[in-house]
């Protein structure tokens, strides 16, 4: 696929993904190092690690990003307006909320509304910006389109796709997950107003799927294949590893 971007374009969509459960503080540590080498736009930390990411980050222009109601976006209202104020009181800039995904499917589009508007005003007034992650695994197109429509009216910075760990069991026993698709990443541009940015998580491992989504109108992704994308930018781009 033809390259018609500079490196700092590409690096920029990248929030390089540090939520695995078993990864140590070590481990975080060098996440984050690998962030900044890599110039992405983020680090994506566990909330935990928030004070230490943010610290680390500070007055290298990289932004600390973290997720509340993380994965499946079972805790309560009142418990997602508490992670978010403490996510931006101890350094996020960036916080990725999970809605409730039970209530979205129920269409009790009222308590997923005032859920997603509850925490905005909890971030955004603390001067940092909101993520809304559908999960849309587990979504049908119309409950995916209903949902840009809520956030058209509440106005977060980015709608995304995905946690990129929505493998829960299914009906039929297996524990399948796609993440971000270019029919659905096309869906939600297409609905979404155009002030509000799309980030892609689960799915995007290569420079190929990084430009195949950016065509979309994505801006934003997670990633864990950060070197790996942003290696082969360089060999296309320079010829150089």
């Amino acid at each position: 696929m033809e390259l018609d971007y500079t490196l700092d374009e590409l690096s920029k969509m990248i929030d390089h993904s540090l939520l695995h459960p078993t990864m140590t503080d070590e481990e975080l540590i060098k996440g984050a190092a690998l962030a900044v080498d890599y110039n992405c736009a983020s680090v994506c930390i566990k909330p935990y690690f928030v004070k230490i990411i943010s610290q680390l980050l500070d007055g290298t222009g990289i932004k600390t990003g973290t997720v509340i109601g993380f994965p499946h976006g079972n805790s309560s209202t009142a418990v997602k307006v508490f992670e978010a104020k403490q996510a931006v009181e101890d350094g996020a800039d960036e916080v990725d909320m999970v809605i409730n995904i039970g209530k979205a499917r129920s269409a009790e589009w009222g308590f997923v509304s005032d859920e997603i508007e509850a925490v905005n005003r909890e971030v955004t007034s603390g001067g940092a910006i909101l993520k809304v992650i559908f999960e849309n695994d587990f979504l049908t197109d119309a409950q995916i389109e209903q949902l840009c429509l809520v956030c058209n009216r509440i106005r977060p910075a980015f709608i995304k796709t995905s946690t990129g760990y929505g493998f829960t069991k299914r009906e039929d026993g297996n524990y399948n997950y796609t993440g971000a698709t270019v029919e659905q990443l096309a869906l939600m541009r297409r609905v979404s107003d155009p002030a509000i940015q799309i980030k892609a998580a689960g799915g995007v491992r290569t420079l190929d799927d990084l430009l195949t989504v950016r065509k979309l109108g994505v801006t934003r992704v997670g990633a864990t294949a950060t070197a790996a994308i942003l290696d082969e930018a360089v060999r296309r781009l320079y010829g150089q590893a």
